[in-house]
């Protein structure tokens, strides 16, 4: 089997995660086949100097974006790097120096795979334009303002659009990979090696990365005190007007604090509280659809169902036929 040569992409600042994690998926990979895989992973930046990664870590790496010019590339894997201002806010970087290389390294190459914000780096170096999309989902307003040009969908874990794949926020890293090495060798293989992970499945690309639990902390008390109060209380017939009465303001000033805050109305949220929950107990229990509703404060499995197909174009039994664990 010809060699498939993998590039991965380092620069100073890189997430750390985003680098380690897909050798790790290549090399678990030949554990389970008595063949070679013909995977062969560098890590190429643009001199050979250490690469000290956002964690602190320092990375050795094996070759120079100008050493690989002219041999044959199987996969270009791209990291990203993030800065964060005094607000906490997260905003991806792409340093053109960088861009310029991945430009060169994915000329030519099979196939060309972002992890976390390093979909910046290929937006930056016109690889996505025209192409669906996603990112880390704090970085996804960016991505989609700086390039119009680009369909961000900041749901899924990972898209593929003919040669260019996109994987969402860090752990990510690990779907997108297995999903590399199904394209190539199958989905059993692919599941065996999840197995080796202690992943409890393989994810397939439309699981969402969307979390209300992972929403950004609010500056508002406030709001952070009623997000908590929800969760507490989400199988209870929660409405609009009893928050609003629970946090001492009219209905109308809670409905500005929630957009200000969380882009989304307090129905809105109370709604992805309830579906969250709702996916958690169809991936890990077999309670009926029924129980599930009346324990998610839906009541019905109509009005859960209404709720499943709003917020993820997909039925409650679908759903758990799909990501059921176990």
């Amino acid at each position: 089997m010809a060699d498939r040569l993998v590039v991965i992409v380092l620069f100073d600042q890189v997430d750390l995660l985003d680098v380690t994690g897909p050798p790790e998926v290549f090399s678990l990979l030949q554990r389970e086949m008595t063949e070679p895989t013909g995977y062969q992973v560098v890590l190429a930046a643009e001199s050979l100097d250490p690469v000290t990664t956002s964690a602190g870590v320092r990375i050795l790496p094996d070759v120079t974006f100008g050493e690989l010019s002219g041999r044959r590339i199987d996969t270009v894997v791209v990291p990203g790097a993030v800065e964060t201002d005094e607000h906490r806010r997260v905003r991806a970087l792409a340093d053109p120096d960088v861009v310029g290389a991945v430009r060169v390294l994915a000329d030519g190459a099979r196939r060309v795979a972002s992890v976390c914000v390093g979909a910046h780096v290929l937006a930056a170096a016109g690889l996505l334009d025209g192409k669906r999309a996603t990112t880390h989902w704090s970085t996804a307003h960016q991505l989609a303002a700086e390039y119009p040009a680009i369909e961000v969908d900041a749901d899924p874990i990972y898209i593929r659009d003919a040669n260019v794949w996109t994987g969402a926020g860090l752990t990510a890293c690990l779907d997108l990979t297995l999903a590399l090495v199904a394209d190539d060798f199958g989905d059993e293989l692919a599941l065996r090696v999840a197995r080796q992970l202690v992943m409890y499945l393989k994810r397939p690309s439309g699981q969402s990365q969307f979390s209300v639990s992972l929403e950004p902390v609010s500056t508002t008390r406030r709001i952070d005190e009623l997000r908590h109060y929800i969760t507490s209380r989400i199988g209870s017939p929660l409405t609009v007007a009893d928050l609003a009465e629970h946090a001492h303001v009219s209905e109308r000033q809670l409905t500005r604090i929630f957009r200000a805050e969380l882009g989304m109305t307090p129905a809105a949220y109370l709604e992805a509280a309830r579906v969250e929950v709702a996916r958690h107990r169809l991936e890990t229990s077999d309670d009926t659809l029924q129980r599930i509703a009346a324990a998610c404060g839906f009541n019905t499995v109509d009005t859960l169902a209404r709720a499943f197909r709003r917020k993820l174009d997909t039925t409650p039994a679908e759903y758990r036929n799909r990501f059921r664990i176990g």
